[in-house]
């Protein structure tokens, strides 16, 4: 029988079964509407209120700096276009060039409605050039955003020294840590919006949130200008009925990521490198991202082979065949079909290179086995049916 072995936790992961044991409840008993005045209503409404408060322990905010969204990519828009309608300050945009979809997706929108957006460069491995961020910053820029951690190569940016620039000029420093939430530490006080989610870090898919800090809604100059209105939900910053059980399972998945942080780290760490090590070790192989493990995601392997770049869907579908799941890159972006990866190519890699990488995530499901059979058997015998270029051939 065909091992199942899930190697994509950078584009979702499994609901953690402690997470959906929290969650059943407010399915079919604690099931009212939040924003009702009755009983079943006050029942759901303090279970939202539970959650946002145990997130905000963890994150060191204030219950009323946690707003939920349906998702990061409402987190990343709430946080870019909120902040730059609502500025007083200027219409300008300073982000990098490595961002998720959505937050560049939200600059372009911006873009094409009188918003100044510079788009800054990074290195071959992902960081971005803190001097040319410092170059771009202007007395008209509303809002820096740089992402916590890249979620194709698994670099960590230079948060600490952007947040710096940042609170010098006054700027406010949004932040897309929906990959790094729950992996990494997340030092919270280095921003003025944080944007998480909660399918990364095993909780459920369409709940997420946006870490707005008081000093920013009472700022003289900042406003975030809401992108849905009606019920006034959230504070008045997104209104909507609240999803009480996907809100309920975030803070669960939160808490456990936080509780076993130092321990997954580690064994995460351990099965990255060894993935990394011995694929290395094929002739041709080409690491994407940085090669210094401390300064990677945990879990984050993307790597490529030249010569065979432009069969790496290929490769992909016969992994698949073999019980392992893989991705080319970030499944928010396969709507894109054939085209290059914008993070490969602003990390230098040419248009075949950038079309042609395997991104292997790992996470708290996975083990030393299944490494084993990735490694020892469906890897190698994936390129069989490929020309050879492991053999001499």
């Amino acid at each position: 029988m065909t091992p199942s072995v899930y190697f994509d936790n950078g584009a979702t992961s499994r609901v953690d079964p402690r997470v959906i044991a929290a969650m059943l409840p407010f399915f079919s008993e604690t099931y009212g509407n939040p924003s009702s005045l009755h009983a079943h209503g006050a029942e759901a409404a303090e279970a939202v209120s539970s959650a946002r408060e145990r997130l905000a322990g963890l994150l060191r905010v204030t219950p009323e700096e946690v707003i939920f969204t349906s998702g990061g990519t409402e987190s990343n828009n709430l946080a870019v276009k909120g902040v730059a309608l609502g500025s007083t300050r200027g219409r300008g945009l300073v982000t990098s060039a490595v961002e998720h979809n959505s937050v560049l997706a939200a600059c372009r929108w911006l873009s094409f409605r009188g918003c100044e957006v510079a788009c800054v460069r990074v290195d071959p491995e992902g960081f971005v050039d803190v001097d040319a961020l410092r170059q771009a910053l202007t007395s008209e820029t509303a809002l820096v955003s740089v992402m916590h951690s890249n979620s194709e190569v698994g670099t960590l940016e230079p948060v600490v020294e952007i947040s710096e620039l940042c609170r010098e000029r006054g700027i406010p420093f949004h932040t897309d840590a929906c990959q790094s939430f729950g992996k990494v530490p997340l030092r919270s006080e280095l921003f003025d919006l944080i944007s998480l989610s909660s399918h990364k870090m095993y909780g459920p898919k369409g709940v997420a949130a946006l870490v707005v800090r008081s000093r920013l809604r009472r700022g003289p100059t900042t406003v975030l200008d809401p992108l849905l209105n009606g019920g006034g939900q959230e504070f008045g910053v997104r209104s909507g009925t609240e999803n009480v059980p996907g809100i309920v399972g975030f803070a669960r998945a939160a808490e456990l990521c936080y509780e076993e942080l130092e321990s997954e780290t580690v064994r995460v760490s351990r099965l990255r490198d060894r993935v990394i090590r011995e694929l290395t070790a094929y002739p041709n192989s080409y690491v994407n991202g940085p090669r210094d493990g401390g300064r990677r995601l945990p879990g984050n392997v993307n790597i490529g082979f030249h010569g065979l770049e432009g069969q790496a869907t290929a490769l992909l579908i016969r992994l698949s065949e073999r019980g392992v799941s893989v991705s080319t890159g970030s499944a928010c972006s396969s709507h894109e079909g054939d085209a290059p990866s914008h993070v490969l190519t602003a990390l230098g890699r040419n248009p075949v290179e950038a079309k042609g990488a395997l991104r292997i995530t790992l996470g708290r499901f996975n083990t030393e086995a299944e490494v084993d059979y990735f490694l020892n058997e469906a890897f190698p015998e994936s390129f069989r049916p490929l020309p050879s270029i492991f053999a001499g051939g």
